[in-house]
C-alpha cells in the first residue's frame, strides 16, 4: 500500500508499507528511494516478520520539497511516517539515513529499538572530515544546474571515491537516477555535517537516546568502522556489531536475520 502522509510544515511524504506485525520503519541515505536502493530489498526480506514503512525522502521520488531545507523538517517528516506506522516503532537507518535517524532519537521521537548500518562518523584522523564549504558548494552546483558535478563532487569528497572510478559511472543506466536526486545531496550533508567534522562524539550530546541501539558495520572501511565504535562508546543503551566482509552497499540477505533478530 503506498500513501501519503503530511509532516509538520504540509509537505507530502510517499510511504510505502508491506507485511504484517510489529511496524519498522527504513530510513535511506544518499540517493535511496522507496523503489531503488539497498532498502528496497531489505523491505522485502523483513515483512514476513514486521509492518514495513518504506518512504521517501524529502525531495526524493514522490515526497514534496518545501523549501528552505532544514535538517528539523527530515526529523518532523519521520515523525510523520512514525506517527502512520502506530506511534511507536523499531527503526532501522543506514549511512546517513542512519545519522537521520540518530538524531530523530535523540529529538525524542517514540523509537523503540534503533538498528544504524554504517553512520557516517570521522573520528580520530581516520579521514578528512568534510571541508566547511562542503554543503554550500553543492547548493551552488545544483543552482547552476551542474547535478553531474554535484554527484561527482559527493563521490569523491564525502564517499573517497577516486575520480577515475567516479568518471565510468557517467555512462551506467544508474546514473540519470542519481542526478534525479542530486539536489538531496546538501540534505544529507546538513545532516552528517557535525558528524563528520572529525569530533568525536559524547556521552553527553547522546545521552537522550535511550532506546536499545545497534550499531553495525562491515569492517571493510576503517572511518567507517572507527566512526560505529566511538558512537557506540557514546550512546547509554548500544550494542555493537561487525558483518565482516560485507560493503558499505550491505547486502540485504546478509544483514535482514540480525535486524529480525534484534527487533523481535
Amino acid at each position: 500500500m503506498v500513501q501519503q502522509v503530511r509532516s509538520s510544515d504540509g509537505t507530502a511524504i510517499a510511504l510505502e508499507t508491506i507485511g504484517e506485525g510489529p511496524a519498522v520503519v527504513l530510513v535511506d541515505g544518499a540517493f535511496g528511494t522507496r523503489t531503488s536502493g539497498p532498502n528496497v530489498a531489505m523491505a522485502t526480506l523483513l515483512a514476513p516478520h514486521f509492518t514495513v514503512h518504506h518512504y521517501d525522502r524529502r525531495g526524493r521520488g514522490g515526497s514534496g520539497d518545501t523549501p528552505p531545507y532544514e535538517t528539523a523538517r527530515e526529523i518532523e517528516d519521520l515523525g510523520s511516517v512514525l506517527h502512520a506506522a502506530g506511534d511507536a516503532a523499531y527503526v532501522y537507518g543506514t549511512s546517513s539515513g542512519g545519522n537521520l535517524a540518530l538524531r530523530a532519537a535523540a529529538a525524542g521521537l517514540p523509537i523503540r529499538k534503533l538498528a544504524l548500518w554504517e553512520p557516517n562518523f570521522v573520528v580520530d584522523g581516520a579521514r578528512p572530515p568534510l571541508p566547511g564549504d562542503y554543503v554550500p558548494h553543492l547548493r551552488e552546483l545544483v543552482r547552476a544546474d551542474r547535478r553531474a558535478d554535484a554527484v561527482d563532487y559527493f563521490m569523491t569528497v564525502a564517499v573517497g571515491m577516486p575520480p577515475d572510478f567516479v568518471a565510468p559511472l557517467h555512462d551506467t543506466p544508474m546514473w540519470p537516477e542519481l542526478e534525479a536526486v542530486a539536489h538531496t545531496l546538501a540534505y544529507d550533508g546538513a545532516v552528517v555535517a557535525r558528524d563528520m567534522s572529525g569530533e568525536v562524539p559524547t556521552r553527553e550530546e547522546w545521552s537522550s537516546v535511550g532506546m536499545p541501539t545497534l550499531v553495525l558495520d562491515g569492517a571493510t572501511s576503517a572511518w567507517l568502522s572507527e566512526g560505529a565504535d566511538a558512537l557506540a562508546d557514546a550512546l547509554p543503551n548500544a550494542r555493537r556489531r561487525t558483518l565482516a566482509g560485507q560493503q558499505h552497499d550491505v547486502q540485504a540477505v546478509a544483514l535482514a536475520p540480525v535486524l529480525i533478530e534484534f527487533f523481535q
